[in-house]
């Protein structure tokens, strides 16, 4: 014990290290380059919003599985990659099933990734000491978009070709030998044969290493913090751990086996057709247009390439990805529980709802060029009334949580559960009803017009984003507030925000 230093002089000691031994220490903070594998996981962690990322990877297993069975019949050439994808689907026992269920994999792949991403973000799972955890993420996040641009020209459709040609085409705006590296990549340069070829090896060999290797980084990480606690203090019974196998180890079997039938039903009932071969003439009267998960950046470009602003609306693509990446070093603040981020709720909120309003728009007005004015109308108006809507719920919300609603105030404004639990039923399905039905009504009203080169009534045209976006923004809300309630964040209960069939009983 004697010659054991004093705890203030090791600190003094750590204090004094150099530069380097500080980053080395801190990035071993980080990193946990010292802790064992298999750590248990506490009992409030078995809730499937804990595990969107397991099953995000479990869609990557299956996607896995059902390439290397497509890659036997599968060349990739020109002249034959659709002839043999067609062959796969008429010839091929249960081909057509492999093909569709490889399809909605990756859809599912890319919208889990996304459902990850926000639901960390609302329950600030990315701060200290995760941000690396979040890089690392993101990074997973762009390498499955990756996937999805990469595997959607192999079967040489005419919608895929199309598509994958919009997609190239804005590698011009960027610096020339920017440009032209980029372009040596994918191998535009070398011809049709080339490319294809060059995006069949980036879609089965580089792409999968790539994220092979994140996920063993993202993986060894969150062995090392272990399962981001809940924002509030939960009771002891929940903190109890068990062990990552058999307990944890069963529950993931379990959601992948439910995941998995899922899928598999879904693409039995709604199997793919496979579009027409690409050709010159097929291509002439086809307008071309990317896959969903692309569709709010279609609908940017679309914006502004009415006014030749293409670099421009590049650079806000670029920007919002790049503040996705090193957003732990803007949100560095301690405090993790939503109802004390309302600003940061709000931006998430209005994220996703633009992307939603975007990604609907760009459907619905295919090779249609946006008016500034328009674009100022819906993503402006969207931003607004989500704004408007979010703070009233938000303070609504967190009244009784910040201190603001005496109890008194509190009984008055709470009903019985049961009411509670009808009402709001009854509301959130009206909007979700009536929301649907506006704003696709009014966003193919528009369409339908400028199509036929006329202009919607502005005031018809208003009404109708407004009441849909009641939709969007009811539904992330809610869905922030279930987020919390299942993260330990909210205790109190609002039973005038329940939702009967989803309501907490705890």
């Amino acid at each position: 014990m004697a010659d054991e230093p004093p705890v203030g002089r090791e600190r003094d000691a750590e204090d004094e290290a150099g530069p380097l031994v500080q980053f080395v220490r801190w990035l071993d903070s980080r990193l946990g380059l010292s802790y064992p594998l298999l750590r248990p996981v506490p009992v409030y962690s078995i809730n499937p919003f804990y595990w969107l990322g397991a099953l995000t990877a479990v869609a990557f297993v299956i996607q896995s599985v059902t390439g290397v069975i497509l890659l036997f019949w599968y060349v990739p050439d020109p002249t034959v990659a659709y002839p043999t994808t067609a062959y796969i689907f008429s010839s091929v026992d249960y081909g057509r099933f492999l093909e569709t269920v490889h399809l909605y994999g990756a859809y599912s792949m890319i919208l889990l990734a996304f459902m990850h991403m926000m639901r960390n973000y609302f329950v600030s799972t990315h701060k200290t000491p995760r941000e690396l955890m979040w890089v690392v993420g993101m990074a997973m996040g762009f390498v499955t978009l990756g996937f999805g641009f990469t595997g959607y020209l192999l079967p040489w459709t005419v919608v895929s070709v199309d598509a994958t040609n919009v997609g190239i085409g804005l590698l011009g705006p960027l610096p020339p030998a920017l440009s032209s590296l980029a372009q040596s990549l994918l191998g535009v340069s070398g011809g049709a044969a080339s490319e294809l070829v060059r995006f069949y090896d980036i879609h089965i060999v580089v792409l999968p290493a790539i994220l092979l290797l994140l996920l063993f980084g993202k993986m060894y990480m969150f062995e090392t913090h272990g399962i981001g606690a809940p924002a509030k203090e939960v009771s002891a019974a929940q903190k109890r751990t068990v062990p990552f196998f058999p307990d944890a180890t069963l529950y993931l079997l379990e959601l992948a086996a439910l995941f998995s039938a899922a899928l598999f039903v879904i693409s039995a009932v709604f199997p793919y057709d496979l579009p027409v071969q690409y050709s010159a003439v097929a291509s002439q009267g086809f307008v071309a247009q990317p896959d969903w998960y692309f569709l709010w950046m279609y609908q940017l470009l679309k914006i502004a390439s009415l006014g030749d602003n293409l670099p421009v609306a590049l650079t806000l693509i670029t920007l919002i990805f790049v503040a996705l990446f090193v957003l732990p070093f803007i949100d560095r603040g301690g405090e993790r529980r939503l109802a004390n981020r309302p600003r940061f709720a709000l931006l998430g909120v209005v994220f996703v709802a633009e992307l939603a309003v975007l990604s609907y728009w760009g459907k619905v007005t295919p090779g249609q060029t946006i008016a500034d004015e328009q674009a100022a109308l819906v993503l402006g108006g969207t931003a607004l009334v989500v704004a408007l809507v979010f703070v009233g719920v938000y303070r609504l919300m967190f009244a009784r949580l910040r201190g603001r609603l005496s109890s008194a105030g509190a009984r008055q404004a709470t009903m019985s559960m049961k009411r509670a639990q009808l009402w709001t039923a009854g509301l959130f399905t009206l909007l979700l009803v009536g929301g649907s039905l506006a704003i696709s009504g009014s966003i193919t009203e528009a369409a339908a017009m400028a199509t036929l080169g006329a202009s919607t009534p502005r005031l018809l045209e208003f009404s109708g984003y407004l009441a849909g976006v009641g939709l969007v923004v009811m539904g992330t809300i809610y869905l922030i507030y279930r987020l919390d309630l299942a993260n330990g964040s909210i205790r109190t209960k609002v039973p005038v925000l329940e939702v009967g069939w989803l309501s907490n009983e705890d």
